[in-house]
């Protein structure tokens, strides 16, 4: 049997920018626009009534008047948020970085362990556990560090919309965020056994990036060609637009698990939108912090610029170029 579709209505009966503020914050003269409320609500009833008929199923979210000052209270406490984690993880990363520079110059038949306290196994000798969750650890932390920015205006969206509807939005962010980064866990999970073959085949240097002009080529025009892809596309439209992308899934959800999974499915259009650019630093080098910081400016470039100002496709192009030259530069 043909299965129903279920989408939400939003009608905001009385918004912040439908009421001027007066000195104290509070909005002003809610009556003055009761008949504009009322036209709203009828136009939605009768939107929702066409779209049951067509045995669509859909709910009304009313979005409440809220206070100037509180929306700009749970911007800032999210942004606040949002830029200890990223500060935090950054350091993280700095700090390993700084370790390996201090210890790599002189290793020998040594690899390095992203520990930060200068640890050194034997070049040829098997991965153990704790070099797997040193890595491990490593990659979440980069994907955290990287993502966060970019995750920005999809994070504060949620949290506004939340305020806007009664909900609590304090608490749906976080089990949001949860979700989001879940995903992310996942790809730095994949990311580590990448590594650990890439290791074996001695493709990886001491700081984790390419040996093999030609590897590199080839991840280079992997990642171009994918900008190409209509899978790319749209995965990147969901990821530039907030709030189409609350408005296509359901909208805010109140429970835990609802924000968790929105969450989730907010990763996953991630990781499908910036994954062929992560795998790029297996070939700048996976603690090289500038490589690290240039490919996250990218991500972030094109997640808050409109697709007309920065296609995904001359990005593919340069990529697709910087493969060509490197394979050149290994057949020489």
């Amino acid at each position: 049997m043909r299965g129903t579709t279920r989408v939400r209505i939003w009608c905001q009966m009385a918004s912040i920018e439908d009421h001027r503020a007066s000195s104290d914050g509070r909005l002003a003269s809610p009556i003055n626009h009761a008949a504009d409320g009322e036209g709203a609500q009828h136009i939605t009833a009768s939107i929702a009534q066409r779209l049951r008929e067509g045995r669509v199923r859909c709910e009304i979210v009313n979005l409440l008047p809220v206070e100037a000052a509180v929306l700009r209270r749970d911007r800032i406490v999210v942004l606040l948020a949002l830029t200890l984690l990223t500060a935090l993880t950054w350091s993280y990363l700095l700090w390993l970085s700084a370790d390996m520079s201090m210890s790599g110059m002189d290793m020998g038949d040594f690899r390095m362990l992203p520990s930060g306290m200068g640890l050194m196994v034997p070049a040829h000798s098997p991965w153990h556990a704790m070099e797997f969750a040193l890595v491990f650890i490593m990659w979440t932390v980069m994907m955290v560090g990287m993502m966060t920015p970019s995750a920005g205006p999809m994070i504060l969206m949620y949290a506004r919309v939340g305020r806007l509807t009664g909900g609590a939005p304090f608490a749906a962010t976080v089990w949001f965020v949860v979700g989001y980064f879940l995903v992310w866990i996942a790809f730095a999970s994949v990311a580590t056994w990448v590594q650990w073959a890439l290791d074996r085949t001695a493709l990886l240097d001491a700081w984790m990036a390419s040996t093999s002009n030609v590897f590199g080529a080839f991840v280079f025009v992997v990642a171009g060609t994918y900008q190409w892809t209509q899978l790319k596309e749209r995965c990147l439209t969901e990821c530039q637009r907030p709030f189409a992308f609350l408005m296509r899934h359901g909208g805010f959800r109140r429970d835990a698990p609802g924000s968790l999974m929105l969450g989730l499915r907010h990763g996953a259009y991630c990781v499908g939108c910036c994954w062929a650019l992560m795998a790029l630093l297996f070939v700048g080098g996976v603690m090289n912090v500038l490589w690290i910081a240039l490919l996250a400016l990218l991500i972030l470039l094109k997640k808050i610029i409109p697709l007309d100002c920065l296609p995904s496709r001359i990005v593919g192009i340069a990529l697709i170029a910087g493969g060509a030259w490197l394979l050149a530069m290994g057949m020489s």
